[in-house]
């Protein structure tokens, strides 16, 4: 017997044709959702960006199609907008990755929870950084839970995942991101295969659940205090900066160094949890942190980076970071005893400079004994040095440049050669107030050791005209979570060389593009359709202007829509090409007397001129990469610019240099595809090797970036496709694109086999 099926729910009527809209992209058929959508889309139009309510519409939309019912809708359609003013708007992707992990496993009912609570956990987190950590915390849990239930054989659901995300709020309100990790860690250690002990353990209800939460938590949350530091810069320094945290300590086991403190253009970042230490307070360490970190935006002034060497450097800011440390002083002498308990207080002679490096040892005791008048030590050049920082202080606010002046002199005399051995001596040297001092220097040119994320790297030539960076996320497998503006992308226009030199390679395959040529006739669109009703057009429409003409004769307004035109029906196609240019390109093929990218401008050259012939529209770019700092993306042609001497220009002035990070210029070419308004968009990638930098030395790390970058631009409706000269790219490629690539073995048929390619995958 064939049941009825319940009616469709009537269309709903909104008050504003915006919400219909929205409405009709979210594609949603629970009257639950409907009762409310408007109202959630009010309140998100008042707080996201016009990018942000796009996504937020196609993550409900995604979770309307799980089938799990209305309540994971209604649970982010509530949540979303407060979660993204307290996170930002970016951490929505790496919050749907969860969620189809989620719904890829025996885990669906976490679902809700996850959703319902999420405001309160971004009110807590406060920052991309900390949201990302707190869903890979979840993720591993699920991970290491699901399924690992003793004496079951088939896949189990984590039975303490859902209680897990209801008693989130809670639990940030008394840990950081990292004191989460490690209490979660603890249950799934211990009760990982007891499903009664996991539910009691994760929903707080055993008592060594709460005793690890009172071992974990310590310290003074960052979000708890946020708007005491707020307060504070606006009341003492009349500054409105903001102010983000990250996590105080990274995942265990990612080989991460711990992040310093530091300020930049966008805001001050400060740790996520700050101990008592020393007799001072969690609270007064974050408003000293913020205090030098004020300091320095009001008092000191950058130097130019590319003057001086390392250890130069390391003595600048350690003069200079005394010399604010002083200001803060005289201007509020509360901050005077914290600043001498909190700065630790090297031991003379601690360090044998006949097996380490003393540096570092050298300046800390220098830096204390300048701050601290009452220092034991007896060095006479420490003496000498302390008695110049203090007349030059005594004599008012000094500056920045007098600073450097004194510290260059004791570098010059105290300089040994011990100073370049590897083993350095760290002990009792951090200064853990200050910040990283990055804010202190500009960079003409970059070196290896610069690690400035906001000083744009070197101009050369080539790049004389380049737009002010994108900053784009990174995928950590390792992790599994992004790094937030990790990547830093360079567009610039390509620089010109002889178009008459792609004449002549063209010219070279002429039989080629006579073979193609009669391809092409067969692809080219046929069918042309008539547009009536035009005030503009090609031709006059005779039915419609008889009418008007009798209109006009009996009195009434004519029709001034008289004319008709014709336009083709078939492809509606947009395509980029974008182009690997890294160093490798420059080996040469052997037997042909050419290199690899003579090859491939040849390839190239045909394929453009086809793609015209057809009148597809077609974007050409290329890119390379010198570490995530400065990747270089490079326009050859622009969609609108037809092919002819200036694109031909470009071509042929394409050079090939540095590496290959290739996933920061497939999103930063998706850019500009996704806002092409066609059918169909293909981005086609041209390489001959594995994605690749020198600053990255796991050779997975960019593998597996390309591939979560080839997965979004799947979900923007993009179709990506790789066409390798790679004779090893079968060992990777196919774990980043799938399916969709293509390995040409013999490089010398390029020319020949890249057109045809293009044919095939677009007829």
């Amino acid at each position: 017997m064939t049941l009825p099926r319940s009616p469709a729910p009537a269309a709903p009527e909104f008050r504003h044709p915006q919400t219909q809209a929205y409405w009709k992209a979210l594609d949603c058929r629970f009257q639950q959702v409907a009762d409310v959508f408007e109202e959630c889309l009010y309140e998100a139009l008042a707080s996201l960006s016009r990018p942000g309510i796009e996504a937020y519409v196609e993550a409900a939309r995604t979770l309307g199609k799980l089938g799990r019912g209305a309540d994971p809708v209604l649970a982010f359609l509530e949540a979303w907008p407060d979660a993204a003013e307290a996170v930002g708007e970016a951490s929505l992707p790496a919050l749907m990755d969860l969620v189809r992990s989620i719904q890829k496993s025996p885990n669906g009912p976490a679902l809700v929870p996850l959703l319902q609570t999420l405001a309160p956990v971004a009110r807590r987190l406060r920052g991309a950084e900390p949201m990302a950590r707190y869903l890979a915390v979840a993720g591993d849990l699920m991970a290491r839970t699901t399924g690992s239930i003793h004496g079951f054989h088939q896949t189990q659901p984590s039975p303490g995942l859902p209680e897990f995300f209801r008693r989130a709020p809670e639990l940030l309100a008394q840990l950081s991101v990292g004191g989460l990790a490690a209490w979660t860690d603890y249950g799934i250690r211990n009760h990982g295969r007891h499903p009664d002990r996991q539910r009691e353990y994760f929903s707080l209800a055993s008592a060594d659940s709460r005793a690890v939460l009172q071992r974990e938590r310590h310290g003074t949350l960052f979000a708890d205090v946020e708007r005491r530091l707020d307060l504070s810069l606006r009341a003492l320094w009349d500054e409105e900066i903001p102010l983000a945290p990250y996590p105080a300590a990274p995942p265990a086991g990612d080989g991460l160094a711990a992040v310093t403190p530091y300020l930049d253009a966008q805001g001050m970042r400060l740790p996520d949890v700050q101990d008592d230490r020393n007799g001072v307070r969690g609270v007064d360490r974050y408003r000293l942190l913020v205090a030098h970190m004020a300091g320095h935006r009001r008092w000191s002034a950058p130097l130019v980076a590319d003057n001086y060497s390392p250890f130069q450097r390391l003595a600048i800011e350690c003069f200079e970071d005394c010399r604010i440390d002083t200001l803060l002083a005289r201007r509020y002498p509360g901050l005077a005893k914290p600043l001498r308990a909190l700065h630790p207080v090297p031991r003379e002679g601690a360090c044998d400079p006949a097996t380490e490096s003393c540096l570092r040892h050298r300046l800390a005791m220098l830096s204390r004994a300048m701050l601290d008048p009452d220092h034991a030590y007896a060095d006479p050049l420490l003496q000498e040095f302390t008695g110049r920082f203090r007349e030059a202080m005594a004599g008012g606010d000094s500056s920045t440049r007098a600073m450097a002046d004194i510290a260059l002199a004791y570098v010059t005399r105290s300089r040994r050669q011990s100073d370049q051995l590897a083993r350095v001596f760290f002990t009792d040297t951090v200064v853990d107030y200050r910040d990283d001092n990055r804010h202190l220097w500009t960079f003409i040119e970059t070196g290896d050791e610069e690690e400035s994320f906001d000083q744009p790297p070197p101009r050369d030539e080539e790049e004389a005209d380049r737009l002010p960076p994108r900053h784009y996320p990174e995928w950590d497998y390792r992790t599994q979570g992004y790094r937030p503006d990790w990547v830093s992308v360079y567009e610039s226009l390509h620089p010109s060389g002889r178009a008459s030199e792609v004449d002549a390679l063209l010219a070279k395959h002429a039989v080629l593009a006579r073979r193609l040529k009669r391809l092409l006739d067969l692809l080219k669109p046929q069918e042309r359709r008539r547009v009536r009703f035009q005030e503009d057009g090609a031709e006059l429409d005779l039915d419609v202007a008889l009418r008007s003409w009798i209109d006009f004769r009996g009195g009434t307004t004519p029709d001034p829509r008289i004319n008709m035109s014709h336009e083709t029906a078939g492809r509606d196609l947009a395509v980029l090409l974008l182009l690997d240019l890294s160093e490798s390109l420059n080996d040469p093929v052997p037997g042909t007397g050419q290199t690899v990218l003579e090859l491939s401008r040849e390839a190239v050259s045909l394929l453009a001129w086809a793609i015209g012939e057809l009148g597809d529209r077609l974007a050409i770019a290329g890119f390379r990469s010198n570490t995530r700092h400065d990747v270089r993306y490079q326009h050859l042609k622009g969609y609108s610019e037809p092919w002819g001497d200036p694109v031909k220009a470009r071509l042929a002035a394409t050079g090939a240099a540095y590496s290959t990070r290739m996933g920061a210029a497939l999103r930063h070419g998706a850019h500009y595809l996704a806002a092409q308004r066609a059918d169909r968009r293909l981005l086609l990638v041209l390489t001959d090797g594995r994605p690749s930098d020198v600053d990255a030395e796991d050779d997975r790390l960019l593998v597996e970036d390309t591939r979560r970058a080839v997965l979004e631009l799947e979900g923007k409706g993009i179709r990506t496709h790789c066409i390798s000269l790679d004779g090893r790219a079968e060992e990777y490629v196919h774990d980043i694109f799938g399916g969709k690539h293509s390995v040409v073995d013999r490089v010398e048929r390029l020319p020949e086999r890249l057109p045809m390619l293009f044919l095939s995958l677009t007829r």
